[in-house]
């Protein structure tokens, strides 16, 4: 993990596309910006794990269906 010191209206770039800004520190909170071409998904981790953790049981739903009509469909 790289760890950088940054102060309030300074920022850092990732790659060509993507820059982060320190906009405002307050006790423990510190507020971002970002900058980034609207193609790139940010989501706050919990939310990309959220979002990750719902499309595996619908993926996992989806091969359980396609079993089950494959199934019955050998049935008739």
């Amino acid at each position: 993990m790289l760890v950088l010191t940054r102060k309030v209206g300074e920022s850092l770039k990732i790659g060509d596309d993507i820059e982060l800004k320190i906009l405002s520190v307050d006790g423990e909170q510190i507020k971002l910006g970002i900058d980034a071409p609207r193609e790139i998904a940010i989501h706050r981790k919990e939310v990309y794990l959220a979002i990750e953790q719902e499309n595996s049981a619908a993926a996992e739903t989806s091969v359980d269906l396609l079993k089950f009509l494959k199934n019955n469909g050998e049935k008739s």
